[in-house]
């Protein structure tokens, strides 16, 4: 792992390149090598949350496709706060996952 300090040419870079990971920690940029997980088990309660999370952004998805139910939405929120992520946290909540 490399840290960039002041440097105009990884300055800001954030994401992956190949197998290159750019992160930006308190305006240094982190240079790293794309983590290997070919060979983690995930646990059956990992997959099943997975699973629900998957199912939260199909919610939300479908939520904010729809302009009635985006804008009751929006009505409810306070200013910041983006349809999508209140659709997964209420999703979340009330399915109590």
């Amino acid at each position: 792992m490399a840290i960039a300090k002041n440097n105009i040419v990884t300055a800001g870079l954030r994401g992956k390149l190949e197998n290159v990971i750019f992160k930006d920690y308190s305006g240094k940029t982190v240079i790293s090598r794309y983590p290997n997980m070919s060979n983690v088990v995930s646990t059956d309660r990992q997959q099943e949350t997975r699973y629900n999370f998957r199912a939260a952004q199909a919610n939300a998805k479908q939520i904010i496709s729809d302009p009635d139910q985006k804008r009751a939405f929006q009505q409810s929120l306070p200013k910041g706060k983006t349809v999508y992520h209140a659709a997964i946290a209420k999703f979340l909540k009330e399915n109590k996952l």
